[in-house]
């Protein structure tokens, strides 16, 4: 059996504070709102089964119009959350990344590595092969979420190609 998910990043929301935690409720902008309601049409094609997210509020927001339209609820996954780098957003954060890519066993703080987040990521795609075998999942996620979980398929992602994703952004992969 074979489970078809469709993994979205979110569209462009609010851009995080520098100096302090990232916001779980940081929403989409008017551009983002715009690009979701856009991106619906093209969601339903693929005729999920279900709508899942990750529960902060800008994934949310960029798979609801595509849910509403299916008449589905979006149903939130904690494990779905963007990774926790345990980072404060900051100006450099570019720079910080690029190293944590290039050792991804490495952690800052309390933060998870991006080895824990691929994990983390493929134990999703497999709960997700359980829960919804021989069907569609579509999924709201963020980019270096989104990155990992491609890896976690055995698709190539790296910090270039994540840097480089589009918001919104669609990807493939089985379960």
């Amino acid at each position: 059996m074979t489970t078809r998910i469709v993994l979205v990043r979110h569209a462009q929301s609010v851009p995080p504070r520098f100096g302090v935690p990232d916001d779980d409720r940081r929403p989409l902008t008017a551009v983002g709102l715009a690009a979701a309601e856009a991106l619906s049409e093209r969601l339903v094609a693929y005729a999920p089964a279900a709508v899942l997210s990750s529960p902060q509020t800008r994934a949310v927001q960029t798979v609801t119009p595509a849910a509403r339209e299916l008449g589905l609820e979006v149903t939130t996954w904690p494990e779905l959350r963007e990774w926790e780098s345990g980072l404060l957003p900051s100006a450099d954060w570019e720079d910080l990344y690029t190293r944590s890519w290039a050792r991804p066993e490495s952690v800052h703080g309390t933060g998870e590595s991006l080895d824990e987040v691929t994990v983390r990521a493929g134990k999703a795609l497999a709960r997700m092969g359980v829960e919804f075998p021989d069907a569609t999942v579509l999924v709201g996620s963020h980019g270096t979420f989104v990155s990992r979980a491609l890896i976690a398929a055995g698709q190539h992602a790296d910090w270039e190609s994540c840097r480089a994703m589009p918001m919104p952004a669609i990807y493939e992969v089985t379960a």
